[in-house]
């Protein structure tokens, strides 16, 4: 993938921006600014509004999705600090992240992990047009706008800016949505080569406004129910019967951020609260999971019930009705070769194991 070209920009620089890049702060940096550049059309962007926004959009995937940045990468360290000090939820929206810390500004803790984001990047980032690794030089030579560079540094006392430069301008609001896509595609390479066994690496930078509705999944579920009567939740024991019930991602969404079939199972809605985004207890409840997954295949297909989500099965290696057609003990060994292995990485990445503490009604 490729930034947009153009004969009169040096686009060909932006692009060398993310060569050999060994963190992740140039593409948070890029990012940030172009996201405030697109709503203020102001050519004037303060260094703190870029890096706090840097914070905000780097707050979801570290600590929802609990991705490694690789050990050089200091905006991790400071992600996780900036929540310590703050109790920002982890699954705040951007916005009220920026609004946080834009309004906590002058509370000494947070603006020194943040000051340290505008020590290197801001400079770091202009190397392409001007070969220098002197920070005073950078800024005096980047304020002749060098080889058209894409923005000039300013700094007064303690109001530190950047100045885009306005060749720049049309370009980077008639193809705003190439060169963000372009930055988040090599800010997943670089994620991906750090994080090798963590799936949908993509899926996980940006926090959805709205998660995907689970209406067909519910209706499966509820079909399941009509047909062979209500099914005992597997964490507390509860009779679950149509639509009454949540449905829980076995192994987190945060984990594996797909809504598939076989990973949801009917759940006594009590359990959100504590269950959260932990790890179901492997030992204990992959083999009532097994169990439930493979007695409603058998019942929705002898019943001539082939709803379209059955198709989510066929991501396990097997069609629903082969899923169906064997026996229980190869089922649950299917089960766990694909549970185990994805429970164990989760696991690595610092997800909790959780066993429901309450009393079992069944």
């Amino acid at each position: 993938m490729q930034v947009p070209q153009s004969d009169i920009l040096t686009t060909s620089r932006l692009g060398d921006v993310f060569n050999k890049t060994v963190a992740t702060y140039k593409y948070f940096w890029f990012v940030s600014i172009m996201q405030i550049h697109a709503k203020m059309d102001n050519p004037r962007i303060s260094v703190w509004d870029i890096v706090i926004r840097m914070v905000a959009n780097a707050w979801y995937p570290i600590h929802y999705f609990r991705l490694s940045f690789g050990k050089s990468d200091s905006l991790f360290d400071i992600v996780m600090e900036l929540h310590r000090i703050t109790q920002i939820s982890i699954d705040a929206n951007t916005e009220t992240i920026i609004e946080e810390l834009t309004s906590r500004l002058n509370d000494r803790q947070i603006k020194k992990q943040l000051n340290t984001l505008t020590q290197n990047v801001p400079y770091r980032f202009l190397r392409p047009w001007i070969d220098t690794s002197d920070d005073k030089e950078m800024v005096h030579r980047s304020q002749s706008l060098e080889n058209n560079c894409l923005y000039s540094l300013h700094k007064d006392g303690s109001d530190f800016y950047i100045i885009l430069n306005p060749a720049w301008n049309t370009y980077l609001h008639n193809n705003y949505n190439i060169l963000v896509d372009f930055a988040y595609w090599n800010l997943t390479l670089f994620l991906q080569a750090r994080n090798p066994n963590v799936p949908a690496i993509s899926n996980k930078l940006i926090r959805p406004e709205i998660r995907a509705s689970l209406s067909a999944q519910h209706r499966y579920w509820d079909t399941v129910m009509n047909i062979g009567g209500s099914i005992h939740c597997i964490y507390t024991g509860k009779e679950l019967h149509p639509s009454d019930y949540d449905l829980d991602h076995f192994i987190p969404w945060s984990f594996v951020s797909h809504d598939l079939l076989w990973n949801l199972i009917p759940a006594d809605g009590s359990i959100n609260s504590s269950k959260s985004n932990k790890l179901s207890d492997i030992n204990y409840y992959l083999p009532k999971l097994s169990e439930v997954q493979h007695k409603s295949l058998k019942m929705m297909l002898a019943a001539n019930k082939e709803p379209k989500v059955l198709e989510d099965f066929i991501s396990l290696g097997y069609t629903a009705r082969e899923l169906a057609n064997m026996d229980s003990l190869r089922f649950r060994e299917l089960y766990e070769r694909t549970f185990v292995p994805m429970n164990q990485i989760a696991l690595n990445m610092g997800f909790e194991t959780w066993k429901y503490q309450g009393v079992w009604k069944q």
